[in-house]
């Protein structure tokens, strides 16, 4: 680890005496280990130098990929905190309504996922919010693959319906479901787009504390878009 700290270091190169030396290693010992790590595809050789390889570059992306998500993670559990709701961090990606953080507590439970969130986004705010977010093309793309059905009273009960709410849903506006999804539940959702990725960030709370849910959306909102340009990265990749 040492020596792949150190090559990372130089961006030009090193050659193994000086990596040797830096390391504090015995010229020996770190012959043998560039070796291996050449073998293994952690660094490559060129001309006597070695450089970070393949493999190493790997590991440095899936580590930023981790950084990224824990940004969002903590951010998250700030917002639920400071609001008192669960928060609910989602995309769409590649065709498909993906939830990628939940932050609750056991005092603020988040909604049980009763019906897969992929196929029921016409029922709930997330994927409402998500909708209205892509072109008329995609959005029948969408409900071609998954037909908008009743599963709660309260559901919107054709694509037609949904359409036309979706085109009336204006751009950044928040949306705000009542029991469409779960019974007993409302939520709101908050538009994100950050180049070409619809994102939302949402929040769910029980129907008799219905009268909490816009003032906490707003709070959400102002929370969002004071943090924005710092999630900027971690939610669009």
């Amino acid at each position: 680890m040492r020596l792949l700290e150190t090559v990372a270091g130089h961006t030009g190169g090193a050659p193994a005496k000086q990596l040797a030396r830096e390391t504090g290693l015995a010229l020996p010992t770190a012959y043998h280990l560039l070796r291996t790590l050449v073998h293994e595809g952690y660094l490559r050789r060129d001309k006597g130098m070695f450089f970070l390889g393949e493999a190493a570059e790997r590991l440095g992306s899936s580590g930023a990929a981790q950084k990224r998500r824990s940004t969002v993670v903590d951010t998250l559990a700030q917002w639920r905190d400071s609001i008192g709701v669960p928060v609910y961090y989602a995309r769409y990606s590649e065709g498909e309504i993906e939830v990628m953080c939940v932050s609750d507590t056991p005092g603020t439970p988040a909604v049980e996922e009763w019906a897969d969130f992929r196929e029921t986004g016409h029922a709930h705010a997330i994927g409402q919010c998500l909708l209205s977010q892509l072109d008329e093309e995609a959005r029948r793309d969408h409900l071609d693959r998954y037909p908008a059905r009743s599963i709660t009273p309260y559901t919107v009960r054709d694509e037609h319906t949904l359409l036309r709410r979706l085109s009336r849903t204006r751009r950044l506006q928040t949306v705000i479901e009542r029991q469409e999804y779960a019974l007993g539940t409302v939520c709101a959702a908050i538009p994100l787009t950050v180049g070409t990725t619809a994102a939302t960030m949402a929040i769910s709370l029980p129907a008799h504390q219905a009268d909490r849910l816009l003032s906490a959306a707003q709070q959400l909102q102002d929370q969002v878009a004071r943090m924005l340009g710092a999630l900027a990265l971690s939610i669009s990749i």
